[in-house]
């Protein structure tokens, strides 16, 4: 998803850290295997807006990967990875900012 070093978020290029988007021991795999991860300063990995506390930001993180994702592959291949469509108006998509 992003090949710089620097935050996903603000930019900053120092204090970094690697953030799996899709948690959990298989969804880590998953996302690491698949490149789906970014780097974010400390604030906005595991700070009070770290992506950990903050369900619009980590949204938005699974948002990216799945269209990074689907540059390249189908959205049925993202379901039977992932299981959840987190784009808007597109089927499976429950649309409850999870």
């Amino acid at each position: 998803m992003q090949t710089e070093h620097e935050c996903y978020i603000c930019g900053r290029k120092f204090g970094l850290e690697e953030h799996h988007v899709f948690a959990g021991q298989a969804n880590r795999r998953i996302s690491e295997r698949l490149g789906l991860k970014v780097y974010l300063c400390h604030e906005h990995h595991t700070g009070d807006q770290g992506a950990q506390y903050d369900a619009k930001l980590n949204r938005l993180l699974k948002q990216d990967a799945q269209v990074a994702f689907e540059k390249t592959h189908s959205r049925h291949k993202w379901m039977e990875l992932i299981g959840k469509n987190y784009l808007k108006g597109g089927p499976d998509n429950d649309d409850t900012g999870e």
